[in-house]
């Protein structure tokens, strides 16, 4: 949904980038810097439970997350590497995001069950029920695509990319961090795990009408 974004941000973010260059930081720097950000500012947020700050530097980190392919660009273009190594250390991105917001989840439910309160604490538990499974989804949808790739087709399709998943990560966040209650973050997560189904389904759908169109023997090297 927000993939169309992408062309304008990145001519906003140029001359960031160029700044960069004239630095001396290589686009792998900037990835790795990105991925360690997101992931230690994602798992304090859950650990503090200061959830709208979290969400807003973590926005921050995300929003910058195409510099490194600006970078790139400007010395030299990307290297099969850069490209390889952007797309592992966004996939530990996404799992400490989530992460995090299973953190902050189970130390609400523990601080639910010390008050004494009445139950369980459903919204929690749902919650974390929902990012737990939106992890999978998270990373089937990565596979299907690489899979895809390996076999020499495409499959970039779905409702909800890496960027549509953050967004909507990050907003359940912020609106919870800013006092609305619980169960809004867990809606949302139970969104997010809802759009995971169907963009697996609609990428595996994808490449089998595509495959259907030339069929292939299996490649015993792809397992």
């Amino acid at each position: 949904m927000f993939e169309h974004l992408r062309r304008p941000w990145k001519r906003i973010i140029a001359p960031i980038a160029r700044g960069l260059v004239r630095l001396g930081v290589s686009a792998n720097g900037v990835t790795i810097i990105g991925a360690v950000g997101t992931t230690l500012v994602a798992i304090l947020t859950g650990l503090t439970g200061w959830l709208l700050p979290g969400a807003i530097v973590l926005a921050i980190l995300v929003a910058f997350d195409s510099l490194d392919g600006s970078v790139a660009a400007l010395t030299g273009g990307g290297t099969q590497f850069g490209g390889f190594l952007d797309s592992t250390l966004d996939r530990i991105a996404d799992w400490a995001v989530l992460t995090g917001v299973i953190i902050y989840l189970r130390r609400h439910e523990l601080a639910w069950v010390a008050d004494g309160s009445p139950g369980p604490d459903i919204w929690a538990q749902v919650g974390m029920a929902a990012a737990l499974f939106a992890i999978m989804t998270s990373f089937v949808t990565s596979y299907a695509r690489a899979r895809a790739e390996a076999e020499g087709f495409e499959a970039k399709n779905g409702i909800a990319t890496r960027s549509d998943r953050l967004v909507i990560i990050l907003v359940g966040m912020a609106l919870t961090g800013a006092g609305l209650p619980l169960a809004v973050l867990s809606c949302f997560l139970v969104l997010l795990a809802l759009l995971g189904i169907v963009t697996v389904w609609q990428r595996i759908s994808h490449v089998a009408k595509d495959m259907s169109r030339n069929p292939q023997p299996a490649n015993p090297n792809h397992e």
